[in-house]
């Protein structure tokens, strides 16, 4: 399957002056002015990169991060310039904040992990007392995590951490915390209208040269937000039954039902060809559901040629 995926890419663009490979994108820098993300794909789990990737993942999370830029960008400015490949994003050179605004609607994942274990404050946030993993939260909380490098977990953190570390100045703070919000808030309208339910997600923010606070990577994706049907969701949650979810969430519980949470020690399970169609079938219905067009697969017969030739127009026009 590797000759129709793309799972690493050591381009050498004209004025290229660094190449950054993040968990699933690669971020090369032209002339210290605009990047240049390559969405590859590359499966993460558990902060562990798997072993072979998944047909059209990256054009799928870099097609659904463009259309929910131009569907937020009312309300908060991001770093996007242009999409000149199905797998690519374009867009202003920004210096990233240290931390992810992580925000959730509901009790799920990770919240629900940490509240099972009987903790009732989350990065500094207090959950209430008699929820059930999957119920909503009085009112959406923010709960931070601090960035992690490669192959590192990201970690808990909370307000009052970030300001007295000084990760983030309190005034920026103030301003990461309104973006978060108000693109928590479009992105559940948004998927409200698509017989969805935006569980939580995670923001990532710079700063362009010009000192302008802009939203960065990717945004309501399935590998950075949780989605259920909002049809029978409150049916499942009156009989105590697992929510039906469009995320990432149906390979991590592969992998724990297979023995792997990342932890030391533990060697990631064998993803058959069929287990492999089976992730990409999947990430094509989030498509299809989060946006509500249908999916148009892109020429993948040379995958690595069609992006490089596209970047090189873009960069020469």
């Amino acid at each position: 399957m590797s000759n129709n995926t793309i799972t690493d890419t050591n381009f050498e663009f004209p004025n290229q002056k660094s190449l950054y490979k993040g968990k699933v994108r690669e971020v090369y820098n032209i002339n210290n002015e605009v990047l240049v993300m390559v969405a590859t794909d590359r499966l993460s789990a558990f902060d562990v990169v798997m072993p072979k990737g998944i047909p059209f993942k990256g054009q799928i999370l870099n097609q659904i991060a463009t259309k929910m830029m131009a569907a937020t960008e009312d309300l908060v400015p991001n770093w996007l310039l242009a999409t000149p490949d199905p797998n690519v994003a374009v867009g202003h050179l920004c210096e990233p904040y240290k931390v992810e605004m992580v925000i959730r609607g509901y009790m799920s994942g990770h919240a629900a992990r940490e509240y099972k274990l009987g903790k009732r404050i989350l990065c500094g946030v207090s959950m209430p007392e008699g929820m059930k993993e999957n119920d909503a939260f009085p009112e959406p909380i923010i709960t931070p995590a601090t960035k992690a490098e490669m192959g590192d977990h990201d970690e808990d953190i909370s307000r009052e951490d970030i300001l007295a570390k000084g990760i983030v100045s309190e005034s920026d703070y103030v301003i990461l915390e309104d973006y978060t919000r108000k693109l928590f808030q479009r992105g559940s309208e948004i998927a409200t209208s698509r017989g969805l339910i935006l569980v939580d997600t995670k923001y990532e923010f710079g700063k362009t040269k010009s000192g302008k606070i802009v939203l960065i990577d990717e945004i309501h994706t399935p590998d950075s937000s949780r989605y259920f049907y909002a049809k029978g969701y409150q049916e499942r949650q009156d009989k105590g039954e697992a929510q039906k979810q469009l995320s990432k969430e149906f390979v991590r519980q592969w992998l724990i039902s297979n023995g792997f949470q990342g932890l030391e020690g533990q060697s990631v399970p064998e993803m058959s060809h069929d287990y492999i169609t089976s992730v990409s079938e999947r990430y094509i219905e989030l498509y299809e559901n989060i946006t509500g067009e249908t999916f148009v697969k892109a020429d993948v017969s040379s995958i690595q040629d069609r992006i490089e030739d596209n970047v090189l127009k873009y960069l020469s026009d």
